[in-house]
């Protein structure tokens, strides 16, 4: 009985609980340095300021991760659907060549960046990154409208890409 009242409390705790999602990148995170194809170091707020006045569907994945590799049909599916959209991909590979490998391999299009820092970086800490691939969307003005997403088929993704 004592088990089942104390079941019964921390639910109703969690009930209570809101967790805020972000609606802007943290000064950290953007000072997170990221490389790009060319091998040269930029900051994450310069990659995401390169797209304002865009929508941009960012894809944090790896080329060794078997979900984040089931995923990409759905993902150029979406390209597909939504040409106006930026795809930007970054990627926590162990190291820059297999990083490269595997974007030919996989034939991914899109943007590309290299996360220097990992899972455990300023980038990575702020997104409380757990798990990949793990989808956000920033929007037109540079706030972020979907925080997290972990498929593709996620229907939050398209809703929000369609506004």
């Amino acid at each position: 009985m004592k088990n089942v009242l104390f079941l019964i409390l921390i639910i109703l705790f969690c009930l209570g609980c809101t967790f805020e999602t972000p609606t802007s990148f943290s000064e950290k995170a953007l000072r997170d340095t990221f490389l790009n194809l060319e091998g040269k170091s930029i900051q994450f707020k310069d990659v995401i300021e390169s797209y304002k006045g865009k929508t941009v569907l960012i894809n944090v994945w790896a080329s060794w991760c078997g979900d984040c590799i089931e995923a990409i049909p759905e993902e150029k599916k979406l390209k597909n659907e939504f040409s106006e959209v930026v795809f930007l991909h970054l990627s926590l590979d162990r190291d820059v060549e297999s990083w490269k490998n595997g974007i030919e391999r996989l034939a991914l299009e899109g943007e590309h960046y290299f996360m220097k820092s990992g899972w455990k970086g300023d980038f990575g800490d702020f997104l409380n990154l757990n798990w990949i691939p793990r989808y956000l969307i920033v929007n037109k003005e540079g706030a972020i409208q979907l925080f997290k997403a972990t498929k593709p088929t996620d229907q939050l993704i398209r809703q929000n890409l369609k506004k």
